[in-house]
């Protein structure tokens, strides 16, 4: 798969840490030959407890990663607003003509809570961000599709529909969403040359569970078999084989990338 996305354009959102999925699944598509127009809302990451990275460094790790004849471009949007998702595809639509890959990373941290704290506004924001600017982002994508073979779409959601997620009933409604609704977009898609599955991955360490693994080392022995919380390139690589020409034969499902997570 090393150049299996040479000539293509992959538009990533969501890359504005070195350690988020997002930027792990740049990084392969990079390596895979595709050019690159990522997205990063760094007002976001800011607040939260792990802060956010220099643009300018992500954006160099990933320049490094380009093949020969493959380029970069970015924009820092707020998806969550009325015109962001639009603005996504035709920003990245100036920078380099038709684009071939979406893969909706971005997702809303924070502002949560277990049912009786939860309320309209706190569904409403990660509504937008999640499931609402995945949606509008896909449907613009799909308009500038030409109907050539090779357009892919990724979405991401959560892992409500395996266990409870108690305490983040705003979050998983909106994630939920997206995995109720991907085979009805996909069977949409798929007469227009575009292939939709969406991507459940997992409890992964992007920084959020870098508290419990210092207090607790032996934490993830008991719920993975491999003895380890998931790494950003753990998905990154189902998402890679998504996009490529090998999972082709992948239509509208919801994919878990789990490590054998023991929940309980």
């Amino acid at each position: 798969m090393s150049s299996s996305l040479q000539g293509r354009v992959a538009v990533v959102t969501g890359v504005s840490r070195r350690r988020g999925i997002g930027f792990a699944v740049a990084s392969r598509l990079a390596r895979m030959g595709a050019s690159l127009f990522v997205h990063h809302w760094s007002p976001h990451d800011a607040v939260q407890p792990w802060g956010a990275d220099s643009t300018a460094d992500v954006l160099d790790a990933l320049r490094a990663d380009l093949v020969p004849g493959a380029s970069l471009a970015d924009a820092s949007i707020d998806l969550g607003s009325d015109d962001g998702p639009d603005a996504l595809v035709a920003q990245a639509r100036a920078a380099f003509g038709h684009l071939d890959v979406l893969v909706c990373n971005q997702a809303r941290s924070g502002g949560d809570g277990a049912l009786a704290d939860v309320d309209a506004a706190m569904l409403d924001a990660h509504w937008r961000v999640n499931a609402r600017a995945t949606l509008l982002a896909t449907r613009a994508f799909a308009e500038q599709h030409d109907g050539r073979t090779g357009g892919r779409v990724v979405w991401m959601t959560s892992g409500q529909q395996l266990g409870p997620m108690r305490s983040e009933i705003a979050y998983a409604a909106s994630k939920a969403a997206l995995a109720g609704v991907t085979a009805s977009v996909a069977a949409d898609l798929a007469d227009r040359g575009i292939l939709l599955n969406t991507v459940n991955p997992g409890p992964v360490n992007t920084g959020y569970l870098d508290d419990l693994v210092a207090s607790d080392p032996a934490a993830a022995g008991s719920a993975f078999p491999g003895g380890r919380f998931g790494e950003p390139d753990d998905p990154a690589r189902l998402i890679a084989w998504l996009v490529s020409d090998e999972g082709r034969w992948m239509v509208g499902q919801v994919l878990s990338t789990e490590g054998g997570f023991r929940r309980g």
